[in-house]
Formats: C-alpha cells, structure tokens, sequence
C-alpha cells in the first residue's frame, strides 16, 4: 500500500508539473500592430490593429485580432494621439511612434513600433495649423531680483485643439535689464521694473503666431536714466485740430536706450497751452500734440528718476493758421515682434503706411511715392551698433530703375533686445513716426548637448542667403487668397509661403524667409484668385512668364546675386503688390 501510493502521488506531480512550468495556454506571447507605417494629416485619423500571438512556442501556433484588449500609447501626444481602440488622430506635424503592450506569458508583452507621420494640416475645417497663443498667466509679478515665475505657453489650433507648446516655442524678454527668461519659459528679475515677454510659435508653413505676457519686479534697484532726448526736435502744425506726435527716448546708466513716452516717470507740458496742447495721460497717447491756435510753443518731456534726479527735454511746436496737407496719417510696421536664435541672423520688418486718400494702404518699406507726393522713410533702431536697421537707399521710382537697399533688415551682432520704428515726413514737414516693435536676440549659453542661442556657437553658415517674400497681399481690403508660395533648395514644397491665402491669413502672413544656397535659382509663384490684380514683382526676381493681373504669375530669383549686396550672409527682398 505505500508503495501505491508514492506511485499515486509521483503520478500527479509529474501530471502538475507542466501547468506550473507553462502557466496558461490562453496568454499572449507576441503582439504585432500593423500598418507598421502611417502618414497622415493634422485633424485626420486611422486605424491600428493589435494582433495577438498565442501557443508559446508549439505548433502550430494561433493568432486574434486583440485590439481592443490592449493598451495604446504615443511617444509624442503633441503629433499625434491614439484611442484605446487603436485609432490614431494627427495633432501637429512630426513623427511619433504608437506602441500596444498588455500583459501576457512571461509578463509585459509589448508590441513592434508602429512610425506614425504627421503632415503640416488639409485646408478643410479639419486643419490643425497653429492660431493663437496664449501665455499663461498673462501677468506676473515678483518681489525683487533673482526671484523667478513660470510662463506656460498654450497654442490653440484652427480645428480647436489645444496643446502645451511652452518647451517648442522661442521666448524673449522687451528688457533684459528687468527680467531674462529661459528657452522653458521661466522668467527670472534683474532689476526694478516691467517687461513684456514674448512667445513665437512657426508652423509648418511658416507663418507666425505669437503670445505676450507682462512680468514685473516689484522691488529692487532700478537703473537711474542719465539723458532724455525728444524726438522730432520741431514740428508744425495747423490750429484746425491737426495732431503730432512726440517720441520720448531716455537712456539709462548702462547705455541703454528706452521708449518712454508713455512712462510714468514722464511729464509732458506746453509752455503756452492756448497755442498747442500735449496729452500726458498714456491712455490718451501720451506725446501727443493738437494745434490750438496760431503761434510757437515748447513742447517739455520731464523724467524724474526714482533717487529725485530729473531730467528734460524740450521740442518747438509751430501752429499755423491754415489747414496743412496731411496725407500720410500714421505708420504701422509688421510683424510687431522678430526673434532669431543665431548671432548674425536677421530679421525683415515691413512697414505700411495709412494715407487720407486711396488707396488708403501702402507698402512704405523703402519710401514714398504717390500722387507726386515723394519721401524717404528712415528706420531706427535703439540700439543701432548692436542691432543695425537698414534704411532704402536708390531711387523711389516702381519698378526702380537701378538695385536698391531695401529697408526693414535687422541683424542681430549681440544678444539682448532693441526697439524699432519708422519715422516719414508729410509735405508740410510734420514728422510721422510708427509704435515701437520688438527685435530679440536671447542668449542662452550654449551647453554639451545643446547649442543654446545667440551665442558664437550659433553664427549663420556664411554660404547660406535669407530670401525674403514681403508685401503679398498687404492691403486688407483685399478679400481674395492670393498666396506666394516658392519650394526649398532641395524641392520641399512651399517653404516660403506668404499671402492672405495662407493657413493664418492676415497681416502676419505678410513677410515669410526662407534659407537657401548662395546662388541658388528660385522660382517665386503666385497663383490666379479672381477679382484680385497683381502688381507686378521687384527688380530683383524676373518674370518668368508675361505679368498677367489676373495670374498666374511667376518670377526667378539668384539668391545672393544682388548687385547691392556686399555681405554674402545679407538677405536679398522680393516684392509682389497685390492691389
């Protein structure tokens, strides 16, 4: 009898023993996902299937669709997301990889990587093209030096998702003297006072869209301004209500030049009111000057610094009896802030002008010329050594005759930041000038992995030039969807794209760049759109095809062959008038 019963119980165990060491014919052993490769656009879908393995190892072999039993993952969100049933939404162009894993023989099974491209966006209402940004929060403050503050940058897309862009966008700081902020958003105070910071997102199209918060320091020491400077010196006006307006700059202990003419700190008065009156207020605009009645006045900017030392300065208005010609109202230059990661680099401003009469809108970049009516405009920067601003050199005639300088490139040759503007004058001599923009260089320093920015680690390679597309549709009453569009260098698909016709139509879309060889042919193309006339190319890009206002249009450019150009690094402009 126990004889029996060892052989009973040796039996069992031996029965026992391949349930224990195989565990459950019923788990997966393997999980293929397939398509193992997708492209797709912004806004569109498709669907992955998850395949399950079973039999570990003996044959033969069986397989299930499995699907939905397992859990799906993307390494990057911001290109693309994928459902628990497999389905993959594009979110931003990129690439992603798209995994399924579930437990299964042997533990976590996880499946071959399934390579998942996004394109830029379709044009239906499904596209994910980049159109606002938002900085979270928009206002922020610090007690005193060296403490910092988180911004969060958020973009909004134009088929309404929204997705955290604050690692992926280009930050800068209006005054580094206040505050400088990092490549991830955290803002850190320097001295006393307020600072604008600034987000730029570029989409796959180029265009642009940017954010602004506010960031001030409470506490702390601010930098003393050593001069004030008013600017125009002398202006005239007529008594029938006609305006001007008057530009404060202040520069502070350390060099720098700053706009304060909206500063509290600043005073505006007029020794004879009853002559010419000035607006303090900065919700009035402050500097700006209204004829009274006929006669001369002095116009006075007063700073006062925070130690009680005050400083002014002092303009002549002159006020006529008649009415004086006014055509040009007022200059607004685009975009309203440039930003560039590479010492050296550039940025191209445009400037347009608002007039009296039609047409009310026009390209003012590199002068005047209407209606007999002849001026060169000057850009300005405050810091012209470190950021130079180019000013249109050649004649005004269109199309000009002989090559000219365009106006409107910046070059950033330090880190840091400047103000620009554009200063015209009416036939009656008064002064326009434009608000302020914004040029940034930030310097991040460069580390082992990472090259930083502005920085001697990141000067432009000299064999590159920066075409530049400016001026398509720039009047905004043009409703049409003229576009500019040009290829890269190596055949890449509208990489200049530029026009109210693009995915974030409007101004912002107006000025577009593009890298290429030096001495490289592009072609500039600009499609027929009825009930919109072309204009014509600039002197620089020929046309490749009869100018037809209907279109389309086509012109060729040798990037880098500007006879004006000195520096092989320079940009070379191309302008189409859209009228």
């Amino acid at each position: 009898m126990p004889g029996r019963f060892c052989l009973r119980a040796l039996l069992l165990v031996c029965l026992a023993v391949p349930f224990i060491g195989c565990g459950s014919s019923t788990t997966v052993d393997s999980i293929t996902v397939s398509p193992a490769t997708v492209s797709l656009a912004s806004g569109t879908t498709a669907q992955l299937t998850a395949t399950g393995t079973y039999g570990h190892g003996s044959h033969p072999s069986s397989s299930q669709n499995i699907t939905t039993a397992v859990s799906w993952s993307s390494s990057a969100t911001s290109v693309a997301t994928v459902s628990s049933a497999g389905v993959v939404t594009g979110v931003g162009a990129g690439t992603t990889t798209v995994t399924a894993s579930t437990q299964g023989f042997g533990g976590l099974i996880t499946s071959n990587e399934a390579s998942i491209t996004v394109t830029g966006g379709s044009t239906g209402p499904t596209s994910s093209t980049l159109t606002s940004l938002a900085i979270i929060p928009g206002t922020q403050s610090v007690a005193s030096p060296s403490q910092t503050g988180q911004f969060i940058a958020i973009g909004t897309t134009s088929s309404g998702a929204t997705e955290n862009l604050t690692g992926s966008v280009t930050w800068s700081s209006s005054s580094t003297q206040v505050a400088t902020i990092s490549v991830g958003g955290l803002a850190t105070g320097v001295s006393q006072g307020t600072t604008t910071i600034t987000a730029i997102a570029t989409n796959p199209d180029k265009t642009v869209v940017t954010g602004t918060a506010t960031f001030t320091v409470t506490g702390g020491t601010s930098e003393p301004f050593t001069a004030i400077t008013i600017s125009p010196s002398a202006e005239t006006l007529s008594a029938t209500g006609q305006t001007g307006q008057f530009t404060a700059l202040a520069t502070a202990s350390g060099g720098l030049n700053q706009d304060v003419t909206n500063s509290p700190q600043v005073r505006w008065s007029s020794s004879i009111p009853t002559i010419a009156t000035v607006t303090t207020s900065p919700a009035l605009s402050a500097g700006t000057v209204a004829g009274v009645s006929p006669g001369t006045t002095q116009i006075t900017a007063k700073l006062t610094n925070p130690d009680g030392t005050v400083l002014t300065s002092s303009a002549t208005i002159t006020v006529t009896a008649s009415a004086q010609a006014e055509p040009l109202l007022s200059i607004t230059i685009l975009p309203t802030s440039v930003s560039t990661g590479n010492l050296y680099g550039t940025g191209q401003f445009l400037a347009y002008g608002t007039f009296s009469t039609t047409p009310t809108v026009q390209d003012i970049t590199n002068g005047i010329t209407r209606d007999g009516f002849t001026s060169p405009v000057y850009w300005i920067s405050d810091l012209q050594t470190e950021f130079p601003v180019t000013t249109a050199s050649g004649p005004l005639s269109y199309p000009p005759s002989t090559p000219l300088t365009d106006g409107g490139l910046v070059t950033a040759y330090a880190s840091g930041n400047t103000s620009i503007y554009v200063t015209a004058t009416n036939p009656d001599g008064t002064l326009v000038y434009s608000p302020a923009v914004n040029f940034a260089c930030p310097y991040v320093a460069p580390t082992t992995t990472d090259v930083g920015s502005c920085n001697y680690e990141t000067i432009a390679d000299p064999l590159l030039v920066t075409l530049t597309v400016f001026n398509a549709g720039l009047n905004p009453n043009v409703t049409g969807n003229w576009l500019v569009t040009a290829p890269s260098a190596t055949g890449t698909p509208d990489v200049i794209h530029c026009g109210p016709g693009s995915a974030a139509a409007g101004f912002s879309s107006s000025v577009c760049s593009a890298p290429y060889p030096i001495g490289a042919t592009i072609i500039l193309t600009a499609p027929a759109q009825k009930g919109v006339a072309f204009g014509g190319w600039s002197y620089n890009c020929t046309a490749t095809v009869p100018i037809n206002a209907a279109g389309p249009n086509s012109c060729s450019v040798i990037v880098g062959n500007d006879t004006s150009t000195t520096n092989p690094t320079s940009n070379v402009s191309v302008g189409a008038i859209f009228n």
